[in-house]
């Protein structure tokens, strides 16, 4: 039995040596299709008129109907109606209210209308509920985008609470920011949509038949950005960074594009989707944001991002003899957040600030509140280190201290085994604390003071 373990065992490592991780590609535009569900209100408050004209009722179901009708012959926009508040009169306040009519299925747009022209308001506002209920209305696909467009007179009225509830199907991705159509809904209550979505009063008819267009426009349209990076003089010269489009409210990353140019300086251009709000971030170092940025649908947005940037170098005569490459932690200054690693030996594009360094020399050198300034690269020359040898003698005890006016500050701790050593230091004053291990008593401690000037080669030897 153990045998045949094992040989099942080998042939399991041999099938996972021999399989090849495919990285996963997925598309930067846009899905060609869309879902658009409409969740009406059709409470008893909807019986009332808007702009003291028609019923409010009756102008969501003319309006609707043409648009619905006008979007026959787009085969990339499938339908949904959902309706809440019709089912029970108002004073059983039924907060469950809510039923999908219609599902999304190709050319339902009739059924849609017929539907629309029986409705009869009569109950209450349970928008949260609808909401929640929305999370199974659309179909599972990866093909299209799903856009709710929510048409009401009045706030939530079963305590509730729709924007948690749209803001948590957002961040699972079940659909993108809501359109929310106020039906000349008092202006004190604007707030308690905002936060839902994008959100649209329509004080009298005509308002709201542009608003339900201008909407199409925005979700249907084809929509394309330029990212304009701008140097510290606002010219036109900065490319090559990373672009991170990220939905605003949930967080989650949702585009990333590599800056470029043409020949002639012109940034290129990218579709995507304009019913976001994002959070934009450009790559540099460290990164330059813009928060809250619209993008206007079915034309192209030019989106203007300062990112002042200059080099950061450094220059030391004798690097070969450290034998090994010299890391360089930069921090914006007063941080401890690690910014980057840079190789001593490269140079670097940073934002225009002040910075923290700590360069890995030995001992360590550190520079505080270096300031980089726009079309001034900056160049830090440190000096030439000299080359020390200890020779120890025997295993002991050995400690290494730089010693700047009077003050000792531990640099390094021989291993015990350590009886030879041989290495590159910065010039300074520095002194070796040694104690023999053979030595039986603190009495034997030796205490050895030395220079290391630039180019210098010395050995220290506790023997002498």
């Amino acid at each position: 039995m153990e045998m045949k373990f094992t040989r099942i065992f080998l042939c399991a490592i041999a099938i996972g040596i021999s399989l090849q991780v495919t990285a996963q590609r997925y598309k930067q535009a846009p899905p060609q299709k869309t879902r658009v569900l409409l969740l009406l209100d059709a409470s008893g408050s909807m019986l009332g008129k808007l702009d003291n004209s028609q019923l409010k009722i009756s102008v969501a179901r003319d309006i609707l109907s043409d648009l619905i009708d006008s979007l026959k012959v787009d085969k990339s926009v499938e339908l949904a109606l959902r309706v809440y508040g019709h089912q029970y009169d108002r004073k059983r306040q039924v907060c469950t209210d809510s039923k999908l009519e219609v599902p999304f299925r190709p050319a339902n747009h009739d059924q849609i209308i017929q539907k629309l022209r029986g409705l009869q308001p009569k109950g209450t506002t349970p928008i949260a509920y609808s909401l929640e209920q929305t999370a199974t209305d659309f179909p599972a696909s990866s093909d299209y985008r799903n856009v709710v467009i929510i048409i009401t007179d009045g706030i939530e009225s079963c305590d509730g609470d729709p924007c948690e509830v749209s803001l948590a199907l957002r961040s699972k991705n079940i659909y993108l920011k809501p359109f929310v159509i106020g039906l000349g809904v008092d202006v004190q209550y604007s707030e308690n949509f905002t936060c839902l979505g994008r959100y649209f009063n329509a004080t009298d008819v005509p308002a709201f038949r542009n608003t339900l267009n201008d909407i199409l426009v925005q979700t249907l349209e084809e929509t394309t950005v330029s990212v304009e990076l701008l140097d510290h003089q606002n010219n036109k010269t900065v490319s090559d960074l990373n672009i991170s489009f990220s939905d605003a409210e949930t967080g989650t990353d949702v585009y990333d594009f590599v800056h470029y140019r043409d020949q002639t300086g012109r940034p290129d251009s990218v579709t995507i989707d304009a019913i976001r709000t994002y959070d934009l971030t450009v790559f540099s170092v460290p990164p330059a944001k813009l928060k809250n940025v619209n993008i206007t649908g079915g034309q192209h947005n030019v989106i203007p991002v300062k990112v002042p940037q200059t080099s950061l170098s450094f220059s030391m005569k004798g690097y070969s003899e450290y034998g090994r490459k010299i890391p360089v932690i930069i921090r914006e200054a007063g941080s401890r957040e690690i910014l980057n690693n840079q190789d001593f030996r490269q140079s670097y594009q940073y934002l225009t600030g002040t910075y923290d360094l700590e360069i890995f020399t030995f001992p360590k050198t550190v520079l505080s509140n270096v300031k980089l300034e726009a079309a001034q690269p900056k160049k830090i020359v440190l000096s030439q280190p000299g080359v020390v040898n200890f020779e120890l003698g025997a295993k002991g005890f050995a400690s290494l201290y730089e010693v700047k006016n009077g003050l000792s500050t531990w640099v390094y701790n021989f291993p015990y085994e350590t009886t030879q050593w041989t290495t590159a230091m910065q010039p300074g004053e520095y002194k070796l604390v040694y104690r023999a291990d053979y030595a039986k008593g603190s009495k034997f401690t030796e205490i050895l003071r030395f220079t290391v000037a630039s180019g210098s080669t010395q050995t220290i030897n506790v023997n002498r």
